[in-house]
């Protein structure tokens, strides 16, 4: 079954995928998950749409259109939370509607048929080209590099912003590259699981890996590892039941979470008795 699959170049393109954004998700979704901010990535990752419509009107692969849309998105969010003292979830939610609006728009004046669009919003990690990898594993590299070098600022204000600005650290600045090391997380993540569905890929094993971590490179090791785990199981279960992988993909992942959450739940009331 192994070697059936893998004889098929879009199954090796798609295994080379779900490795290559298990990295990005489990670095970055542990911040996300620490930092408490998910509800701001999904904000991003639906903005993103926006940047897909963009592609499609120029004429280019819609994932170069999502990058800057996705970026202007992070910073849009971060600056009027910090700096216009705007409520994260007002900014948030100008930001989601304006951007799916904007990539409804862009996709209306493209002329004919947009034939992936269902592959952007819910993922088809099974249809990603060679172009699409090397961009993913373009953009994996500059996340890893980026939360590396900065690691000891980027955890200090996941932990506790105003004791880090207190200590010296440009807070804000470093918030806001958070958010954008995000906005490239969810562009790596929009082919595996799409645009709808990133959110949950992006926080759901950072989350189990939380419970099971002391430190957040162990945390980060381990969201990686099951990130990996969940979209391959996910990539066979669609292969072999002729499923959407991308939601295949993120059913595992739930699947998983439930029954981590139930056994902590066993274990915390066998403990009371």
């Amino acid at each position: 079954m192994v070697h059936e699959i893998l004889s098929y170049e879009f199954m090796r393109n798609a295994l080379l995928a779900a490795l290559l954004s298990s990295v990005a998700c489990g670095i970055i979704g542990s911040y996300v998950v620490v930092r408490r901010i998910g509800f701001i990535s999904g904000g991003i990752a639906h903005t993103a749409f926006g940047g897909i419509g963009l592609g499609y009107w120029l004429g280019v692969n819609p994932l170069l259109g999502v990058i800057p849309v996705s970026l202007l998105a992070a910073l849009g969010i971060g600056l009027l939370g910090k700096k216009a003292k705007v409520s994260e979830d007002t900014a948030i939610g100008t930001f989601w509607a304006a951007g799916m609006a904007v990539g409804v728009i862009f996709i209306g004046l493209t002329p004919g048929y947009a034939p992936n669009l269902f592959s952007y919003l819910f993922g088809n990690i099974l249809t990603v080209p060679s172009f699409d990898l090397w961009m993913i594993f373009l953009l994996d590299a500059v996340i890893v590099a980026t939360a590396f070098l900065f690691q000891k600022e980027l955890l200090a204000i996941s932990f506790d912003e105003e004791y880090a600005s207190v200590s010296g650290v440009p807070s804000t600045a470093f918030y806001l590259l958070l958010l954008s090391l995000i906005a490239l997380t969810v562009v790596v993540m929009v082919r595996v699981v799409g645009i709808v569905m990133v959110i949950a890929l992006l926080t759901v094993p950072a989350a189990i890996a939380r419970r099971f971590s002391r430190s957040l490179p162990a945390m980060m090791a381990l969201a990686t590892v099951l990130s990996l785990l969940f979209s391959v199981i996910g990539l066979w279960l669609s292969y072999l039941f002729n499923l959407a992988s991308g939601a295949t993909i993120i059913l595992v992942a739930a699947a998983a979470f439930l029954l981590v959450q139930l056994a902590g739940f066993t274990r915390g009331s066998a403990a009371e008795r």
